[in-house]
């Protein structure tokens, strides 16, 4: 099936769409106040160790601390304020590491030694952002630095040799854990998807580029009298093609001229095999219409989406939480029930899959299907989740089906979800969905008014400043209630609109003579 890399920039932003089929299957929209801090390495110092949390925060220079967990850190030696790991140093066994691909390599130990033993305040570290600032959390780091090649990734603090888990024919894997090791790495390796095939020469070149790449962090952290960035990640195009780019893709097509040509010397250096897929587009028509992707990304920005038989999902987002629910909607089927919610959760499946890529969503993931009766159908569906997330970049896991139907999974947040980067909590209601109704606010004033029984006396007067709406249901839904607060206070109460103000706020003042 054919497919395309899709390369458009602005001067605030760049967007990259991975198309197959003239179907969107993956997107990276990258604003440039706002770049994704994931790869990007640090001199950080540690300003507070939580021993009840086995944690620490550390600052890097950004607005919030990063949050370093102790199975973050690498447990070896120590060089004054400087963290190191011997060449010569032997590896830990496979069976104690969990290996990533999508993350760059990402290593995590279970913690071998408390925090209070490894760091402590005021001390220097060289760091890398493993996920980016989320809601109110900072950044999370690690002290496990990974480079990422094209058909590597370099991990110089340890002696990992791994092969990318989509590397599936047992010869292949044989062939480059071979072909690594007689490169004699100083450091661990993993192998990626793109190094499939690759030649001895390629995974050479990238290894050098990798090694001398680290060499020049390590002088930079010397240099580095403060704390503060030292190495950051590729712009995002350059991060896609790097991922991106393989045999499957036909062309590359960039819309702005200085990028293409950036594009155009970086594939040339790296993957020059493909350099003549990189073509410049030039049409007046924006490059996104093409294939109606910001469609595409419009729909996927929508709490409800509609499946083609009538049913629909809805995606609810919390901060490391997603839920999804399945309805048959205006879908009533032809045979009977079961089969019409069998057909309604298959077809879920597939936009559920591919929402979760384009949207980015990260964290423990709850999708509760229209229940099942039948086991086989059971299966059928998760049977078919798993593999519509096969081709997924970023990690995922799933759990069996719940008796109420419920599917728990978990995928590995890669970078911020598309609400995230694309949207804002609503200013009005600051995030929650909802507002109070009118009533809700009309009784809550009513009982701050009855606290106001003691002051004032019959020549006073109370004033109530609140929102247009309140004080019309006050006067038209409440007047019986008024007369009685009137008549309980012994004086008068009146009312004076703030157009300014929320529809839940009110404040109340009592006047005397």
């Amino acid at each position: 099936m054919p497919s395309e890399i899709l390369i458009n920039v602005r001067p605030s932003q760049t967007r990259v769409a991975y198309v197959e089929g003239k179907e969107l299957k993956d997107l990276k929209i990258e604003r440039k106040t706002s770049p994704t801090l994931v790869g990007s390495i640090y001199k950080g110092k540690v300003i507070r160790v939580l021993p009840g949390m086995q944690a620490a925060f550390v600052d890097i220079g950004l607005d919030r601390a990063a949050f370093l967990y102790v199975g973050d850190i690498r447990d070896d030696q120590f060089d004054g304020n400087k963290v190191f790991m011997d060449d010569d140093e032997g590896s830990d066994s496979d069976e104690d590491r969990s290996v990533d691909e999508s993350s760059g390599g990402e290593v995590k130990e279970e913690p071998r030694t408390p925090i209070q033993d490894l760091i402590k305040e005021g001390q220097f570290l060289l760091v890398q952002v493993a996920k980016d600032p989320l809601g109110t959390k900072g950044a999370r780091i690690t002290t496990h630095i990974s480079l990422p090649g094209r058909t590597l990734v370099y991990m110089p603090t340890l002696t990992h040799l791994g092969i990318s888990r989509r590397i599936e024919e047992e010869e292949e894997r044989e062939r480059l854990k071979e072909t690594v090791e007689a490169l004699q790495p100083n450091g661990g390796v993993i192998v990626r998807t793109a190094g499939e095939g690759a030649k001895s020469e390629t995974i050479s070149a990238d290894l050098e580029y990798l090694g001398r790449l680290w060499k020049e962090v390590q002088r930079s952290y010397d240099r580095r009298k403060t704390l503060g960035l030292i190495h950051s990640e590729m712009d995002v195009e350059l991060r896609a093609l790097r991922d991106l780019l393989s045999e499957k893709v036909d062309t590359v097509i960039v819309d702005d001229p200085a990028v293409f040509k950036k594009v155009q010397a970086f594939v040339a250096q790296f993957i020059p095999k493909f350099k003549n897929k990189i073509k410049m587009y030039e049409d007046q028509q924006p490059l996104f219409d093409l294939y109606e992707i910001d469609l595409e990304i419009s729909r996927s920005l929508d709490r409800k989406i509609w499946l083609k038989s009538g049913g629909y999902i809805v995606i609810d987002e919390a901060e490391a939480l997603v839920v999804v629910d399945v309805n048959t909607g205006r879908y009533v089927g032809k045979k009977d029930l079961e089969d019409t919610i069998l057909k309604t959760n298959l077809e879920a499946v597939k936009e559920i899959a591919h929402q979760l890529k384009i949207r980015n969503c990260g964290g423990i993931i709850i999708i509760d299907f229209i229940d099942m009766e039948k086991i086989p159908h059971k299966e059928k569906v998760l049977n078919t989740l798993a593999l519509e997330l096969q081709n997924d970049i970023a990690k995922t896991t799933i759990t069996n089906m719940s008796e109420l139907g419920l599917v728990e999974m978990t995928r590995k947040r890669i970078r911020p979800s598309l609400v995230s980067t694309l949207c804002e909590p609503c200013p009005y209601c600051d995030g929650k969905g909802y507002v109070k109704r009118k009533a809700t606010v009309a009784s809550e004033i009513v009982r701050d008014i009855e606290r106001e029984i003691n002051r004032g006396g019959e020549d006073a007067t109370t004033i109530v400043h609140c929102h247009s709406e309140v004080a019309d249901w006050l006067y038209s839904e409440e007047s019986e209630t008024l007369d009685f607060i009137e008549l309980k206070l012994g004086h008068a109460v009146t009312f004076k609109v703030e157009p300014s103000f929320h529809i839940e706020q009110f404040e109340i003042y009592t006047v005397s003579p």
